[in-house]
């Protein structure tokens, strides 16, 4: 890609080009804005006659409509997803169950499981067809320094980007947060989530099933085979064991685990692919702004995969990020002004940090035993009560109230020429 020693200026760089940084970085162009992108390695490109990965994430339906609209999402259909149209939510010994049928919203869908390789190549594809992008790959940054104009970023090919506005999507890790000196509330659970492609006897008909167990929550996810994805959280010695032994015993332990489901899938799993597993944590940063920059995606947050919305949190993120810098220039202001990013920052730190610490109080009510009978009598009320399973839906399909438009039914065009039916759906995040 792109290794010019001149100093070159952008509006904004992303440094960072998974899924939520190459999102941001095409619906950034898409909307006028001069975009660089900084990436270490150009993503695989996808082999569909390759086993699923273990990397997969549920996509929402808002999540999609950000993909559409970053050009990637057509691409993603031709390949190999899943969508889900039911969830099933499972307390350990059955006594209470949430269920979900996307019909009884009016929805196609409640969501669409999506290998994340796929996801990322078909954003890098679309950002090496479009215009208004300049892939700097490989390439880092090794310092960030400021001018009364922007940001001026030295990185390891020798190039140094000058930005009206820098945007941090590298990951967990960010190396950006921490060169912008940004802190972090951090928790660690002592637990790990153990991942896997499984085959069961009958192949999964299109639903998300979860069941709280003892150690934590057990996710069975469809895919587009039969098979499922899944997402066992356990404490970490217990996750250490079951991704050693043996597969038969692995199954079989598996199998013990989702018995008891009587007339209800899934069944006995036969078999299944290679076993990972990785920690789980929680961190939310204390601000996802500084001068002239902003923190996205896992760069600014890490929620529980109880729930899997962290992907669907950073795609949030892009879009709410895009739906204020438009806004912003339409009323003929600075960008980057820390008004503007104040603006941003506030309206997605705070959703995240509805869904980092809902999780994690949910995660403390479902795992000690002793709080067994109020958890059954939540799940009962939330069962009995058309409004609360409308909530749950709303959010858990990236479309509630306070939600970025483009997940919520509006276009780029629609933001770049608002309508009064726009102008409805463009909310004042203040």
């Amino acid at each position: 890609m792109k290794d010019q020693r001149a100093s070159r200026r952008f509006d904004c760089v992303v440094v960072g080009a998974g899924m939520v940084g190459a999102a941001a970085a095409s619906l950034l162009a898409r909307s006028g804005f001069s975009v660089a992108v900084i990436e270490q390695a150009e993503p695989a490109p996808f082999d569909a006659t390759r086993p699923v990965g273990l990397r997969v994430s549920a996509f929402s339906p808002g999540s999609a409509d950000i993909l559409s609209e970053a050009g990637a999402w057509r691409q993603i259909e031709r390949q190999r997803h899943s969508a889900y149209r039911r969830m099933r939510v499972e307390d350990r010994d059955e006594h209470a169950v949430l269920e979900f049928d996307a019909a009884e919203f009016g929805l196609e869908h409640l969501g669409t499981i999506v290998e994340n390789d796929l996801v990322q190549w078909s954003l890098w594809q679309s950002l090496l067809a479009m215009g208004g992008v300049e892939l700097f790959c490989p390439d880092e940054v090794l310092e960030i320094s400021s001018d009364r104009n922007g940001r001026s970023l030295r990185m390891a090919s020798g190039s140094t980007l000058e930005c009206s506005l820098l945007v941090g999507a590298d990951g967990i890790n960010s190396g950006i947060r921490t060169m912008l000196g940004i802190d972090q509330d951090y928790w660690e659970y002592g637990q790990y989530g153990l991942v896997s492609v499984v085959e069961s006897e009958t192949p999964n008909p299109g639903v998300a099933w979860q069941r709280f167990l003892e150690g934590g929550p057990l996710a069975f996810l469809p895919l587009s085979d039969g098979t499922s994805s899944i997402v066992w959280s356990l404490p970490e010695a217990e996750a250490r064991r079951l991704a050693e032994i043996e597969e038969d015993s692995f199954l079989a332990e598996l199998s013990d685990a989702v018995a008891g489901s009587e007339g209800h899938w899934p069944d006995r799993v036969v078999s299944c692919g290679p076993r990972a597993i990785f920690p789980l944590t929680m961190r939310l940063s204390k601000t996802y702004m500084a001068r002239r920059s902003v923190l996205i995606g896992d760069a600014a947050h890490a929620v529980h995969p109880l729930a899997g919305q962290g992907v669907n949190l950073g795609l949030l993120d892009a879009a709410g990020l895009v739906e204020v810098l438009i806004g912003a220039r339409q009323d003929g202001l600075d960008f980057t002004d820390d008004r503007v990013l104040e603006k941003y920052a506030r309206w997605r730190r705070s959703e995240a940090e509805v869904m980092a610490r809902g999780m994690h109080g949910i995660r403390g009510l479902f795992v000690p035993e002793e709080l067994g009978p109020l958890r059954r009598l939540g799940m009962g009320l939330v069962a009995g009560s058309w409004t609360a399973k409308e909530a749950f839906i709303r959010r858990a399909t990236g479309r509630n109230r306070n939600a970025p438009a483009l997940a919520r039914g509006s276009s780029l065009t629609d933001l770049l020429h608002p309508t009064t039916d726009t102008q409805k759906r463009v909310r004042n995040h203040t």
